[in-house]
């Protein structure tokens, strides 16, 4: 018996308009689970960066101290290499460059998170305040008072203005991280070297630990 020649033919088939919303539908919910993920790291890896950058700052100032009688350049004098005459000058980059021997490049000075500066090509002519992220802790000691602030994000506030390019935290004043860096949170190094990540109640907190009633930052 000869069958029609249709019977043998291959079948295809459109998928029907619920089939392709149905598949829609699902690449939807993919989506939302893996592309927060991948944008959301980007955030993340910039601050664990911005960690590494304030550790090596941490290190370049606990080496110069080393070699300086265990001071900091903040409490040397400018004419045995250090920035003391120039804490108030607004010069917050100077505390940087004289490390510069105990740090690798210009780059670390500036949070990858920072998108108003870019890094200076040397520690020399092109080192200046628009170059830097960081600010610098005037009164942290080497030895004594390891909590106090050493360096850490320009994106601190207590709603008062740097005068002299000083900015004064006090413990009984509303300290907090603006939105410029890391979603209204901050790194802080510390004079024992190490870094603390902190939102901003435990910014406050940290403060309280400083052992002093204030904390001097230069600002850049």
């Amino acid at each position: 018996m000869n069958l029609p020649p249709y019977l043998f033919a291959k079948v295809t088939r459109a998928f029907t308009f619920i089939e392709l919303l149905i598949v829609l539908a699902v690449f939807a919910v993919l989506a939302s689970f893996f592309l927060p993920a991948y944008t959301g790291n980007r955030a993340p890896a910039s601050r664990i960066q911005c960690v590494n950058n304030l550790k090596q700052v941490g290190l370049a100032f606990k080496l110069w101290a080393g070699d300086h009688q265990e001071k900091f350049p903040m409490q040397v004098s400018v004419t045995n290499g250090g920035t003391l005459e120039l804490m108030d000058s607004g010069k917050t980059f100077m505390h940087f460059a004289v490390i510069s021997n105990e740090l690798s490049t210009p780059k670390v000075l500036v949070c990858p998170a920072d998108r108003t500066r870019k890094p200076a090509a040397n520690f020399s002519a092109d080192l200046d305040n628009t170059k830097i992220s960081y600010f610098v802790g005037v009164d942290a000691e080497s030895t004594l008072l390891s909590q106090m602030f050493l360096s850490g994000d320009f994106n601190i506030t207590n709603g008062h203005r740097a005068v002299g390019g000083i900015l004064e935290l006090t413990t009984n004043e509303i300290t907090e991280w603006t939105d410029a860096l890391h979603h209204r949170q901050g790194n802080v190094g510390l004079a024992d070297g190490s870094v603390q990540q902190f939102s901003s109640s435990r910014l406050r907190q940290a403060l309280e630990f400083t052992g002093v009633a204030t904390n001097r930052l230069a600002m850049p």
